[in-house]
């Protein structure tokens, strides 16, 4: 079975940055795509960026310029770098990675607080 494990979220000023981490094992596993999403209370939960194993990109426009997604096959690991934050940046923040013909797995999420 496969797990994602996020972490490296935290408190932060406005304007702070962040890295976060979604590692997934068992290593072995060959994962295709990965994405960050997030969830804010109230709100429904929103892809944030895609990465494939490639390393072809895709963001949403709140985040562009600011964020970054990438990634390590190597060590199984995909990356956000959260700089510029801003308070409506709040959230929690899940990793998705895609596997096999049509398979998927959730990581249990890190939160980011974003205030003075």
């Amino acid at each position: 079975q496969v797990q994602l494990v996020e972490s490296g979220g935290g408190l932060v000023q406005p304007g702070g940055s962040l890295r976060l981490s979604c590692a997934a094992s068992p290593s072995r596993i060959y994962v295709n795509s990965m994405h960050w999403y997030r969830q804010a209370p109230g709100k429904q939960r929103e892809l944030v960026a895609s990465i494939t194993r490639a390393g072809s990109t895709n963001y949403a426009d709140s985040v562009k310029g600011r964020f970054t997604i990438s990634r390590d096959n190597d060590k199984n690991t995909m990356y956000l770098q959260m700089n510029s934050l801003k308070p409506e940046d709040t959230a929690v923040y899940y990793c998705l990675g895609e596997y096999g013909p049509s398979y998927h797995a959730w990581g249990q999420g890190t939160q980011v607080t974003v205030s003075s």
